[in-house]
């Protein structure tokens, strides 16, 4: 499923190898509008079947190759929604405190967008 990450990890420069970055929200923009719009673009990137989501998974065809996993989150009520989310950090802030994060989950075709997500939650990276 991979690691869990904050907004000062995300931001540090360490994470990705030479020529790699995280995504910004720009990035995701762009992804979201080749797949096809926000409604429909989270089936295609989420790994089909239940081997690592739980079950219904719907929509999900994988057909991007992203192949996104459920990891979850780690916010300050614990670890949640492993299993049936994934939340995936981009590396533009938006306020102080909050930046901009994606979502998936196992119940929709769509890939949500937020703009307050705490800076200080864990979500995964993707490169």
């Amino acid at each position: 499923y991979g690691a869990l990450y904050n907004y000062f990890t995300v931001i540090s420069g360490k994470l990705c190898p030479v020529g790699w970055h995280v995504p910004s929200d720009e990035d995701f923009n762009i992804l979201i509008s080749f797949l096809g719009g926000e409604s429909v673009a989270g089936g295609k990137l989420k790994e089909t079947g239940t081997l690592h989501w739980l079950s219904p998974n719907s929509y999900a065809t994988n057909s991007s190759g992203f192949t996104a996993l459920p990891g979850g989150a780690r916010t300050v009520n614990g670890f949640l929604y492993f299993g049936n989310s994934a939340g995936f950090w981009s590396s533009t802030e938006v306020y102080s405190e909050t930046a901009w994060t994606c979502s998936l989950t196992n119940s929709s075709n769509g890939f949500s967008k937020y703009n307050n997500s705490d800076k200080h939650d864990g979500y995964s990276i993707r490169v």
